[in-house]
């Protein structure tokens, strides 16, 4: 292979027309990064414009992660240059918006931790079943200095209520598979043996079933949803946290005990959130 060629992050299988995959491969961590936000827009595009597709599933092929929090390393200016999308919003929070009001079912299958993005993507399907034994799910933004970019302050809210809303998000702690079932977070946790058949039987049922009729289902369903403008506003608020000193020196702080690479912190990230000094 060409050594200049970057893999894919994103990997798209059509098990069927109507039923598709897309597995999130950026190992070791699963971080996401411009090209992987490049890799949704792409992906979203796809999804919209396909007659034939009916359910699409998320999976991870990255122990122990499903979708991790943002790529740090990578200069804000990469994320900031890239065009917003048909909603007017960026590209990252466009992307999110499209899939929940895309006329296929999405279905989140979290094995491993879905931290930040991970959580955000979980948020946007129209489902999701975790693995009991290896699921984590996180908004760990507030506790490094930052505020969410991809709409969980908008979204959580109605979907779990706002004090509860307000346990994961202030706290910035990790969330079971079983607590985050009991919250109404996820659908379903489920032992980690039977999590595949689970929803791959949940995927090829809707599989079969009249596109026009999911379609417009989800649609009606949809009118309970937050307006768009309050994904871009957290996005803003996003950005300009990032600007702040406090989230520059809790970025370092974290990342001088080992934050963005294999090992405990981010095995363990809301311990060692917890343990950063007070900003």
């Amino acid at each position: 292979m060409d050594g200049n060629v970057t893999p894919a992050q994103l990997r798209v299988l059509r098990r069927t027309p109507a039923y598709w995959r897309v597995t999130f491969e950026n190992p070791p961590l699963n971080v996401m990064g411009p090209q992987m936000v490049r890799e949704f827009t792409t992906l979203i595009d796809a999804i919209e414009a396909d007659d034939e597709l009916r359910v699409l599933v998320f999976d991870s092929a990255v122990e122990g992660f499903f979708l991790n929090h943002s790529y740090f390393k990578a200069r804000i200016a990469d994320i900031l240059s890239l065009p917003p999308g048909p909603t007017g919003l960026p590209p990252w929070p466009d992307f999110l918006v499209r899939l929940t009001r895309a006329p296929v079912a999405s279905i989140a299958l979290i094995r491993g931790r879905a931290t930040g993005n991970g959580s955000e993507i979980t948020l946007a399907c129209d489902m999701a079943f975790a693995s009991l034994e290896k699921a984590i799910i996180s908004q760990w933004e507030v506790g490094v200095g930052m505020v969410a970019g991809g709409g969980p302050m908008a979204r959580l809210p109605q979907l779990i209520g706002r004090n509860r809303a307000m346990e994961v998000l202030l706290t910035s702690e990790d969330i079971s598979a079983d607590q985050a079932e009991a919250y109404g977070y996820i659908n379903r946790a489920l032992p980690d043996a039977r999590l595949d058949d689970y929803v791959d039987a949940i995927a090829n049922r809707i599989a079969k079933f009249d596109k026009w009729a999911l379609a417009q289902t989800k649609r009606l369903v949809n009118t309970s949803l937050p307006p768009d403008v309050e994904l871009g506003a957290g996005w803003e608020a996003c950005v300009a946290s990032l600007g702040r000193p406090a989230a520059q020196d809790g970025i370092k702080a974290l990342t001088d005990r080992g934050f963005q690479t294999p090992g405990d912190v981010e095995n363990r990230l809301a311990f060692h959130l917890g343990e950063l000094p007070q900003r």
